[in-house]
């Protein structure tokens, strides 16, 4: 892998977390919307407000990864698409925007009259995001992204066929992400109740979701043929494929009530649609303009690189306990520390994460080394291995020891 593409591939991975567990966020705000305003329904909407409490402003991290990581290291790329889909893109913040407010202004609601409104702004604004975000993403898809300074259209780049699919399926997406998790987190805290509501939801929503998805072949077909010819006939249909084939089985566990396993393939659904889009507009990433030529200077991609491989050594592991403490259902410390002396077990634990500490403070230099001193194409490649043993070593290293 040439080191120009290495920054784009961690953008795309940070785009697959932000529409996972970003648009599951999102996807709560449309099953507000719907709840009706029976005594049960508010006591759905009672969970749905909670449910995301702890994740919601943490999820948003992967927006600003991708945002940053494009930026520094595709600053041609970064300025056409920022002003050509300016709209949308503040449309995007706008509702985000809107969305926290309404978030915190609900924490301090009492009563129906003041909740009313405060939900509503937070739902609509839910939608509003995705929508507009999937309406960006399908302006650089259907090539509607010339380059340069405001170089394209301003309306017909994001109002067009192929953005109105991929916002809506964006939308519909997030709303089926949040009820399989949704369902998978009423199982665990025991109420049946809210178990079937949600249940019921995971799985009319994923049939909406995949029929929009494969009838929006379709439009792809007649308003973005390139993109269609490499997504069902060039490298993007493996990633089709196992899309399909990951939402047929998340219906089919949520149908018999497997809801762990089927978060994960869920995802993998989700994640596979991104995938697909990357390998068929792969080697472009805007009309006229390949990954080669969009990319930073060689110094600028290293430090971007690095700078991304060391952070993930403290974001994952703080994610993976954030997520752990959730899906646990416990914040508060309900066990006692144990004042014995230290066994051979944890021994044998302290012993392990001094070692993995060394191996990754090693792979840490060794990458920095040949990515900086050595401008051969071997040297780079041996550079970007040692950074992603750095990652494999450091990150069991920095988990806490019960992990």
């Amino acid at each position: 892998m040439h080191l120009y593409a290495l920054p784009l591939l961690f953008a795309l991975a940070g785009l697959i977390f932000y529409m996972v567990l970003g648009g599951a966020d999102f996807g709560v705000g449309w099953w507000q919307l719907v709840a009706a305003r029976r005594r049960r329904d508010a006591r759905l909407r009672e969970h749905l407000h909670h449910a995301i409490a702890p994740v919601w402003e943490a999820n948003h991290v992967w927006l600003i990864f991708v945002l940053t990581v494009v930026w520094t290291a595709y600053p041609v790329a970064f300025e056409s698409i920022a002003t050509t889909l300016s709209i949308p893109l503040f449309i995007a913040v706008v509702g985000i925007v809107l969305r926290g407010t309404a978030y915190a202004l609900r924490s301090g609601s009492f009563d129906a009259d003041e909740v009313r409104p405060v939900d509503t702004v937070f739902s609509l604004s839910s939608i509003l995001t995705p929508f507009a975000l999937g309406a960006a993403v399908g302006g650089v898809a259907s090539r509607r992204v010339p380059v340069g300074n405001a170089a394209g259209s301003l309306f017909s780049s994001w109002l067009n066929p192929t953005s109105i699919l991929i916002g809506t399926l964006a939308v519909a997406a997030s709303a089926y992400l949040a009820a399989v998790f949704l369902a998978a987190d009423t199982a665990r805290i025991g109420d049946r109740g809210l178990e079937e509501d949600f249940r019921a939801r995971a799985l009319g929503a994923g049939f909406v979701a995949g029929a929009i998805a494969l009838g929006g072949i379709a439009v792809l077909h007649s308003d973005a043929h390139p993109l269609f010819h490499r997504l069902v006939e060039g490298r993007g249909i493996a990633a089709l494929v196992v899309s399909v084939a990951a939402g047929l089985g998340t219906l089919a566990l949520v149908a018999a009530r497997r809801y762990e396993p089927a978060r994960y393939s869920a995802a993998l659904a989700v994640a596979a649609i991104v995938a697909g889009w990357a390998l068929a507009q792969s080697p472009l990433l805007l009309r006229g303009l390949t990954v080669e030529q969009a990319a930073a200077s060689h110094d600028t991609l290293v430090a971007v690189v690095i700078a991304v491989v060391a952070g993930g050594v403290v974001l994952f592991p703080s994610l993976a306990l954030l997520f752990r403490l959730v899906l646990r259902g416990t914040f508060d410390l309900h066990e006692a520390e144990s004042t014995s002396a230290p066994g051979g077990g944890d021994l044998l634990l302290a012993s392990r994460a001094r070692l993995l500490g060394r191996l990754a403070g090693a792979s840490l230099l060794g990458g920095i080394g040949f990515l900086t001193i050595a401008d051969a194409g071997w040297a780079h490649a041996i550079g970007a291995v040692c950074l992603f043993a750095f990652v494999i070593f450091g990150y069991p290293a920095a988990l806490p020891a019960d992990m």
